[in-house]
């Protein structure tokens, strides 16, 4: 037995008076952030499967992204299930002397988490239609939890609207990066801040992959508290009707299952606050902006550990799906592209054929051979070399487009990095109004192409060339 799985057992043993073997440990595809296993144990009542999440590599929980760390996203989601939140039970929250890090042990529950499958699977149709207002009902719970009076002020964040976009937006500037359309998105957010209203508890990442759904009971679990902090509860609203998390079903905003007016009136009718429309939109646009710039934050951990994964340089490039969801509910309009260059040449093989060899390897080979992460795994590698070939195809005539236009802008011609840059410092430090003439055509026009690279068949993609259609 490795010893992980010896440290595990041995913890269980000490926690568990009903705990007689450990039958298997295996971590599960999701959850980028943080580790999620499946324990297989065995006890005096038969056998029964836990839950165990902790960070990644057993690392010490030191975030620099905010939230509230493992501990207490577990304390936390024992008081919502006290308050009536589904929720799983908190068996063990992970200490120095356990030996695997950072984290907790908690109960399985037994529902769906992909968001592909709870908006179109067959089994979830009836549910749906009831989903929005459950989670309308389960959020008015969570913002009513009382922090004060359950000591949680001491350890999570406290943050207004403008605080949590200028906290962001420095984030992203840490890394080194000139993405103009994030820089406009945070000025854009900066004046347009909603009214001051009392801030409460906030969950921070329910979303749809995020809430276990039972085809029979709906929500059974609001899972990954891990960002939870104290502010405006409509961020929580705004979230889960973010264009990310609808699967491509972009037609039903709330989760891709349902609809603003029936999240609303669920949220008024357990909290007896009705919901100003434009506030939750705020928060909408600050989802794609907040996602736009974690995903970066994704790429950029690859850089440097401890999780070095396949799967985190793709979600970095998932970036450009959330500027261009900012850039369809704050300045939509037409926009062309360059047609694809054919691959061609008198290589034997061409450098795409290489590239076309391997990606089918993993999608034909590895993926049928597979199971679980590893299948998963696969078919990002796979998706990432889908990439590489766009960007072969259209990369060039879409970044000299892009030079073209800047200089314009600009007055001048230089590198295409450097005027990146010196775009991204007139937005920064406000030289340039967001009216500018040409501004806004240039970073549709740069959004959308970096997501015709990207991902193609991202709703927020084809609802952008619909507008060039109509």
């Amino acid at each position: 037995m490795a010893e992980f799985d010896q440290d595990l057992a041995r913890v269980l043993t000490r926690v568990m008076p009903e705990f007689v073997s450990l039958e298997s440990c295996a971590r599960l595809s999701g959850g980028a952030s943080q580790e999620t296993y499946a324990v297989d144990i065995i006890t005096r009542d038969g056998p029964r499967r836990l839950a165990l999440r902790r960070s990644p590599g057993g690392a010490v929980d030191a975030r620099d992204y905010g939230g509230p760390g493992l501990a207490i996203e577990a304390r936390l989601m024992s008081l919502a299930r006290d308050a009536g939140v589904p929720a799983p039970e908190i068996l063990h929250i992970l200490d120095s002397g356990d030996g695997l890090g950072d984290g907790f042990v908690m109960e399985w529950l037994n529902g769906e988490t992909l968001g592909a499958r709870i908006v179109k699977a067959v089994e979830f149709a009836e549910v749906r239609k009831r989903l929005a207002y459950q989670c309308g009902e389960i959020l008015a719970r969570i913002h009513a939890i009382d922090v004060d009076a359950h000591a949680l002020t001491e350890h999570l964040e406290r943050l207004t609207p403008a605080a949590f976009v200028h906290r962001q937006w420095d984030y992203y500037r840490k890394l080194g990066t000139p993405q103009p359309m994030i820089d406009f998105t945070a000025r854009w957010l900066l004046e347009h801040l909603p009214a001051d209203r009392p801030l409460t508890l906030v969950h921070n990442d329910f979303r749809n992959g995020n809430l276990m759904i039972s085809p029979s009971a709906g929500v059974v679990g609001v899972l990954d508290w891990e960002v939870a902090h104290i502010g405006d509860p409509m961020r929580d609203l705004g979230w889960i009707c973010t264009n990310s998390w609808r699967f491509g079903q972009s037609q039903l905003p709330v989760g891709g299952f349902g609809l603003r007016e029936d999240l609303f009136a669920g949220y008024a009718a357990a909290s007896g606050q009705p919901v100003d429309a434009e506030h939750v939109r705020f928060w909408e646009v600050f989802g794609s902006f907040w996602w736009a710039i974690g995903s970066l934050i994704m790429a950029e951990h690859y850089r440097h550990g401890p999780d070095r994964t396949v799967e985190r340089p793709a979600i970095g490039r998932r970036s450009s799906e959330c500027q261009v969801d900012c850039v369809n509910l704050i300045m939509p309009g037409a926009v062309g592209l360059p047609a694809a260059a054919e691959f061609n040449g008198s290589e034997l093989p061409r450098s795409d054929e290489l590239l076309v060899s391997v990606r089918d390897f993993l999608r034909e080979d590895v993926m049928a051979a597979t199971s679980g992460r590893t299948q998963f795994m696969a078919r990002v590698a796979a998706n990432s070399l889908d990439i590489l070939l766009r960007d072969m195809q259209l990369g060039p005539a879409l970044r000299e487009a892009e030079q073209t236009r800047l200089a314009a802008l600009l007055g001048h011609g230089t590198t295409l990095e450097a005027l990146r840059w010196e775009l991204v410092e007139k937005l920064r430090d406000g030289s340039m109004p967001l009216s500018q003439a040409g501004l806004v055509e240039h970073l549709r026009a740069t959004v959308i192409g970096e997501l015709a690279i990207d991902q193609p068949s991202y709703s927020g993609f084809k609802t952008a060339m619909k507008e060039r259609e109509g």
